[in-house]
């Protein structure tokens, strides 16, 4: 297991697997979000497995499948809502945390400048550089709306 935080509260992670969670569970999360289509992955770390495990440990468990190459808006939105309920610090994971730290980003325009959100996953890896244009628009909608 191999958490990278973006945030005070936001972290991201590669997959993750049932034996891990008491780990994040004492590391202080309290909300897993599971960004990984189980179509990808073996039956012992598909969301079911996953959420079974989470609940018993007294986690929050979310399921938001980000489909590689085919993010939306509604992955966008759910990953804010998420985040926004959550009761503590958030463990979002997919293959690589790629993912993850993408609609992260995204969710979290307006709230930092996109540079630093850009930064902060750089900081780990993952250039998501490219998408400033789009960190920059949702922004912006949301400083109207």
């Amino acid at each position: 297991m191999n958490i990278r935080p973006l945030s005070e509260t936001y972290a991201v992670s590669p997959q993750i697997s049932p034996g891990d969670l008491p780990a994040i569970r004492d590391a202080g999360y309290t909300t897993v979000i599971d960004n990984r289509p189980d179509g990808e992955i073996p039956s012992e770390v598909q969301t079911e497995a996953m959420r079974a495990a989470a609940l018993a440990l007294g986690l929050e468990f979310v399921t938001n499948p980000v489909v590689g190459g085919q993010l939306t808006m509604a992955n966008v939105e759910a990953q804010g809502r998420a985040i926004a309920a959550a009761r503590g610090p958030v463990l979002a994971y997919c293959a690589s945390g790629n993912r993850s730290s993408i609609v992260w980003a995204l969710s979290q325009a307006g709230t930092l400048p996109a540079a630093e959100l850009i930064a902060r996953a750089a900081r780990h890896g993952y250039q998501i550089g490219h998408l400033e244009p789009q960190i920059e628009a949702l922004a912006a909608q949301k400083s109207v709306g």
